[in-house]
């Protein structure tokens, strides 16, 4: 379901009888006449949905996080705040960039439109921007031939599952922020797809190299041995992006997690 689309087209309808009822029907109503239920619903209407439209479009996008793919950064349940005017202004409903700001660094955590399904929304982690060669070798990872800062930490309990899985921070654009391994799971990349530019990736048993093409970016999920992320799927195209999530606001199973994350 593209919301806003739905949102951009409730805008257009509550909008034009808002506009048809002051500079048409008003004038040739009687002074002490009642507005008809529609005028009276539709002129209700038009300014907050006006103003929901311009927040959610420019400003600020409410996401829900459904999978586990970046624990333990975010949590499924969570529910996060996405900046939209961090990465430039794009048009609403058409997602085309008008205004040019910030571009994505290593490290952001971003939402993105799904490269296979832009209708699907998907939260994953930028690990290489254009021109990077990506590699995650033995589920270690490494940029333009340098591995990243990692350390090793001890091992993170899931708590719903009762399993531990390797955790390790790794450190990008001065950004720490942990990521997760497990042991049982295998190095190489499953069964990956037919995506665009495949021919910048070089697949083996102990994982992938890209190299990340102009206007695209490499994305992987935290929790690196459940995610299905730019491993398997390819490369983010810049008009795909939606924008860089920043905060927790809601979390009905843990309020404790409300607050900022990078």
């Amino acid at each position: 379901m593209n919301f806003a689309l739905i949102l951009f087209c409730l805008l257009l309808v509550s909008g034009a009888i808002w506009c048809a009822d002051v500079f048409v029907f008003k004038k040739r109503r009687a002074p002490d006449a009642k507005d008809p239920w529609w005028v009276e619903y539709g002129a209700s209407f038009f300014p907050v949905i006006l103003l929901v439209f311009v927040l959610r479009s420019f400003i600020v996008e409410p996401f829900k996080i459904p999978s586990g793919s970046m624990i333990p950064t975010l949590q499924i349940g969570d529910f996060i705040l996405v900046n939209k005017f961090t990465y430039g202004i794009r048009l609403p409903v058409i997602n085309k960039k008008i205004l040019s700001i910030n571009e994505p660094k290593r490290g952001d955590v971003m939402v993105f439109r799904y490269p296979e399904d832009p209708s699907m929304d998907y939260i994953k982690r930028v690990v290489g921007i254009p021109g990077d060669k990506v590699s995650y070798q033995n589920k270690r990872l490494s940029i333009n031939g340098q591995p990243v800062e990692t350390r090793k930490m001890e091992d993170y309990l899931h708590p719903e599952r009762l399993y531990y899985s390797k955790q390790f921070v790794e450190k990008q654009e001065g950004k720490d922020y942990r990521t997760l391994n497990d042991d049982d799971a295998p190095a190489y990349i499953p069964d990956p797809s037919r995506f665009p530019l495949r021919e910048n990736c070089f697949y083996n048993h102990a994982g992938v190299s890209c190299t990340v093409p102009a206007g695209h970016y490499f994305m992987m999920g935290d929790n690196r041995d459940n995610s299905r992320d730019s491993r398997f799927w390819g490369f983010v195209p810049e008009e795909n992006i939606v924008g860089k999530a920043f905060f927790v606001w809601l979390n009905f199973g843990d309020m404790k997690r409300i607050g900022a994350f990078h």
